[in-house]
C-alpha cells in the first residue's frame, strides 16, 4: 500500500517514513503543503498522513482544496493541536481520522490499516479468497490453513491483487502500488515477483491477461 506522508518536522518525518516502511507501506514523504498538493494531483496514493502545521500551505488549507476538488483519498491528520475545537475543525474539513502528537507508531499503523479497509469496503482485518487468507497487519498468508512464506515484495503484490480479486491490474498499476519515489524498479520486477508467487501458491491462482495485466482468481476445484 502506498502512503503520502506530509510532515515538515526534520526529526519526526524520517522516523515515520522508516517506521511505516518497516510495516510494509511504500511511503512518499513531502515536507510542505505545496509538495503534498502536487503529489495528490498526480495520484497513486491510498492514504494521506497529514500534519496540520505545514509550511507554504498548511494542512487545513490542503484539506479544503482536497475535498473541494472531490479527492476521496482517506486522510489521517497527525497534529500537536490537541484541543477539541482543533479536532472538530479537522474532521469537519474532511479528515477521516485525527491523531494527536505524541503518538505511538503502532497506533498510527493500525489507524492507517483501518482507513484502507474502510475505503475498500472491507470491515474485517483479513482478506480471503477461497482457501487463501492474507492478514495485512501481521503480514501473514495462509493457504488451506498452512502458512506461506513470502518476501515483503511478494506479500505486497499479493495484497494488491487480493484487494480486487478477479480484476485485471496492469504492471504499471502494480508498480505504483508497491514502490515509492525513491525505489529503483527493474523493468521485469513485477514479473519476477509474480513468478515466485505462482511457485508458492500454485500457478492457477494468478492469471496473465495478455497485453493487459494480471488478476487473482480462485482455482477451479480439481
Amino acid at each position: 500500500m502506498r502512503i503520502l506522508l506530509a510532515e515538515d518536522d526534520p526529526m519526526l518525518g524520517p522516523g515515520l517514513e522508516r517506521g511505516l516502511g518497516m510495516a510494509g507501506f511504500a511511503v512518499d514523504w513531502v515536507r510542505d503543503g505545496v509538495e503534498a498538493q502536487t503529489a495528490l494531483e498526480a495520484g497513486g496514493h491510498e492514504v494521506l498522513v497529514l500534519d496540520i502545521g505545514l509550511p507554504r500551505q498548511d494542512g487545513l488549507q490542503l484539506l479544503r482544496w482536497l475535498r473541494a476538488d472531490q479527492h476521496d483519498i482517506p486522510v489521517l491528520v497527525v497534529s500537536a493541536r490537541d484541543g477539541v475545537n482543533d479536532r472538530v475543525t479537522g474532521l469537519n474539513l474532511g479528515a477521516d481520522d485525527y491523531l494527536t502528537k505524541p503518538f505511538d507508531l503502532d497506533e498510527l499503523i493500525a489507524r492507517v490499516h483501518a482507513l484502507a479497509r474502510r475505503r475498500q469496503g472491507r470491515p474485517q482485518p483479513e482478506m480471503r479468497l477461497g482457501a487463501l487468507m492474507l492478514q495485512p497487519q501481521r503480514r501473514e498468508v495462509t493457504l488451506a490453513g498452512q502458512p506461506v512464506q513470502l518476501s515483503p515484495r511478494e506479500f505486497d503484490l499479493l495484497a494488491a491483487l487480493m484487494e480486487r480479486p478477479g480484476h485485471v491490474l496492469s504492471r504499471e498499476q502494480l508498480e505504483q502500488r508497491l514502490y515509492s519515489w525513491q525505489d529503483e524498479v527493474a523493468s521485469n520486477a513485477i514479473e519476477v515477483h509474480l513468478h515466485h508467487l505462482r511457485r508458492k501458491l500454485g500457478p492457477a491462482w494468478i492469471r496473465n491477461v495478455r497485453g493487459v495485466g494480471y488478476k487473482l482468481v480462485e482455482p477451479d476445484p480439481a
